[in-house]
């Protein structure tokens, strides 16, 4: 401890009752750790969109000013009143943000499980990772093999058992092929990548024909441009090929869902043998795991009765499947982080950066293809 400084800096945002959402940096204590705690210095971090939900507070970003000083940033934005009610349990509280990163344990408890930990390059899950660094119990550190960068280690959490735990779903509700949504991403690349080592069928949603073309780069056989004319079509025969009943979609809102719901069913009916007012008996399930798109989502509920839309998060899926099977997922996430599991990313920020109105309003975009990453040690 005695090569660490007192404290470090860490990003902040509250929204306050007034409707205002307040992102800052602010100074925090780092005290000892305890037998089974290490500090890690954050040198990567990535911002996912479960990150911005917290970051942004569902803020009108366009209203964003600058506030503070050149060395110590602040912005200042406005919520939307009808969207304030929601946000009532966070009121004036501030809140440290990033789910997930990598770095180096600097310093160890004085147990044998942490200082077995001090000088390795670790992937972490815990929340608070937009600052300099972090104490967290060894449980929440990812031992990286030799060679592995804190930046390869980033995004070992949140997109890649996210995508595992879609194939794992797959397999423990009795379907046998997948479809996804927005999957030019990262995570939809990761999920391409283990539906081709696993032998398991892919049916790909995007919604431009550059997002198709950078899938089928990475060995895509099917993918669907929702932008053309022909989407729907190309869709159920995508499902009618594969038999993927599965759906997993990031967007949540609009019409996507019911788009895909009612390929399923067009697909389901091709091979039918008798009308039936109830529609086909091919069971049909839309999981909701994302918010890219923030309109209501609409269902005409015309694919007959045998269906089904909820939501699926990856933490309660981890707490379904027991710790020994999250184990091994994250231990295959480490073993492929090169290759399966590797993240790219177009801009690399400081925390200084991360509060500049220019930048923040790029990151808040979530574009496909603009992957932000924090590294607090710039």
């Amino acid at each position: 401890m005695s090569n660490l400084p007192s404290s470090g800096r860490q990003l902040r945002t509250e929204v306050t009752s007034a409707g205002e959402l307040k992102l800052s940096l602010v100074d925090v204590d780092i005290a000892p750790p305890k037998p089974e705690q290490v500090i890690v210095r954050i040198e990567a971090s990535p911002i996912n969109p479960s990150d911005l939900g917290l970051l942004l507070g569902m803020a009108d970003v366009s209203t964003a000013r600058q506030v503070g000083s050149d060395n110590n940033p602040a912005i200042s934005a406005q919520v939307p009143e009808k969207i304030l009610p929601a946000l009532k349990a966070r009121w004036d509280e501030s809140m440290p943000v990033g789910n997930e990163g990598g770095g180096v344990v600097v310093a160890a408890g004085d147990s044998d499980a942490a200082q077995a930990l001090v000088g390795k390059t670790v992937g972490v899950l815990g929340g608070a990772m937009y600052g300099e660094y972090r104490t967290l119990h060894v449980s929440q550190c990812l031992v990286m093999h030799d060679g592995v960068t804190p930046r390869e280690s980033a995004s070992c959490f949140v997109n890649p058992l996210t995508a595992l735990g879609m194939v794992e779903t797959m397999n423990r509700e009795g379907f046998k092929a997948l479809i996804h949504t927005a999957a030019a991403s990262n995570l939809g690349q990761m999920l391409q990548k283990i539906c081709l080592n696993d032998g398991v069928a892919l049916v790909n949603i995007v919604r431009k024909p550059e997002q198709a073309e950078l899938l089928r780069s990475v060995g895509a056989t099917y993918v669907c441009d929702s932008s053309q004319d022909t989407f729907i079509a190309d869709l159920t025969a995508a499902i009618a090929e594969t038999g993927a009943y599965l759906a997993f979609d990031a967007t949540g809102g609009g019409e996507l869902a019911n788009q895909i719901l009612i390929a399923m069913e067009a697909a389901a009916n091709q091979t039918a043998t008798e009308y039936s007012r109830y529609g086909s008996t091919q069971d049909k399930q839309v999981y909701i795991y994302g918010g890219l798109e923030r309109r209501p989502t609409t269902l005409t509920r015309s694919y007959g009765m045998q269906w089904s839309v909820g939501g699926w998060l990856l933490t309660p899926f981890l707490q379904k499947v027991g710790p020994a099977r999250a184990e091994e997922l994250r231990q295959r996430v480490a073993d492929e982080i090169k290759t399966t599991f590797a993240s790219g990313y177009t801009e690399e920020i400081s925390l200084v950066q991360a509060l500049q109105v220019e930048t923040l309003q790029a990151y808040a975009l979530q574009a496909t293809g603009k992957k932000f990453l924090i590294n607090p040690t710039l």
